[in-house]
C-alpha cells in the first residue's frame, strides 16, 4: 500500500508481531493475550511517556500474559499473544475506532500518538494489527476445516483503581452471545467465594472490541474474555492460584 511506505515510522517493527505456543493443540480452546506486551520500540521515546508511566496498565495488562502462559501449559492450549504496546495500536479494538490509537489513556495523555499522519496509522495496522488478527483467524479456520470444536477466550488485567475509585471486583467474564459458557464459568468461579461478576468492569461491545465479536461472537463460537485484577496477578504464587481456578471451567 503506498501509505505504507511514507510512514515516520518505516522499518521500526522488526520484532515478531506475536508469539504463538502451542500450535498443534487439539484442544478445543484458543487463547489470546492482546495486551501482553509493553514494547515500544526505542526510537519512538515511549511515544512521550516518562518511564514510569510507559510501565503502567495504559501500555498492557500487567499479568496477563503470565496467567495466559499459565493456563495454556495446564490446559494444553494454543496462545496467541501480541509482542507490541497496545499504545501503538490495540489490537482489541476494530482498526478504525476511536481509541485504536490511542492519544489518552485514562489520566495519561499520548503525546507521540497525537497528530499522527494516515501514512502512519495505516503502517501501524498493516504491520501490527493485520498479522495478529489474521494469524488468529487462520488457527480458527484450521480447525473448523478439521472438524474440531473451537472455544476462544482472552485473558485480560484490569486496575485496582480507575480514576481515583477502588475496584473491589477480582474477576469479571465479559460475554456477548455466549451466555451459556460465560454463565458456566461465572457459577464455576463463584463456588471458589470470589468477587466475580458478568460483564464487569467493562462490556462488549461489537463497535470496540475485536476478539469475542469477531472471532467468537461472528463465528457462532463460544467466546469470552477474563477480566483478573492486577494486583492479584503480582507474583507466581497468585498467578498459578488463579490460573487453576480458570483451568477447569474453560
Amino acid at each position: 500500500m503506498h501509505a505504507c511506505t511514507e510512514s515516520a515510522e518505516l522499518g521500526l517493527y522488526t520484532r515478531p508481531v506475536y508469539n504463538l505456543s502451542r500450535e498443534q493443540s487439539t484442544t478445543p480452546l484458543i487463547l489470546v493475550c492482546e495486551h501482553a506486551s509493553r514494547y515500544i520500540p526505542k526510537a519512538l521515546n515511549n511515544l512521550g511517556l516518562d518511564d514510569a508511566a510507559a510501565a503502567e496498565h495504559i501500555a498492557w495488562d500487567i499479568g496477563a500474559l503470565e496467567l495466559a502462559e499459565q493456563l495454556s501449559q495446564q490446559l494444553n492450549a494454543t496462545l496467541l499473544s501480541a509482542n507490541y504496546s497496545r499504545l501503538l495500536i490495540d489490537l482489541n479494538r476494530p482498526r478504525h475506532a476511536p481509541d485504536s490509537i490511542p492519544t489518552q489513556s485514562e489520566i495519561y495523555q499520548i503525546p507521540g500518538n497525537r497528530e499522527l499522519d494516515e501514512a502512519t496509522r495505516e503502517y501501524r495496522r498493516q504491520k501490527l494489527f493485520k498479522p495478529f488478527h489474521a494469524r488468529l483467524q487462520t488457527l480458527i479456520d484450521e480447525r473448523i476445516a478439521q472438524g474440531q470444536p473451537v472455544r476462544v477466550v482472552g485473558i485480560h488485567s484490569f486496575t485496582p483503581v480507575y480514576y481515583g475509585q477502588p475496584r473491589p471486583l477480582e474477576i469479571g467474564v465479559l460475554f456477548g452471545q455466549a451466555q451459556a459458557y460465560a454463565q458456566r464459568v461465572l457459577d464455576g468461579l463463584d463456588k471458589h467465594s470470589l468477587k466475580v461478576a458478568g460483564n464487569q468492569p467493562y462490556r462488549i461491545d461489537p463497535l470496540g472490541d475485536m476478539t469475542v465479536p469477531v472471532h467468537g461472537d461472528a463465528r457462532g463460537l463460544d467466546s469470552v474474555l477474563i477480566e483478573v485484577r492486577n494486583d492479584l496477578l503480582r507474583n507466581r504464587e497468585d498467578v498459578s492460584r488463579w490460573a487453576d481456578y480458570l483451568a477447569p471451567l474453560l
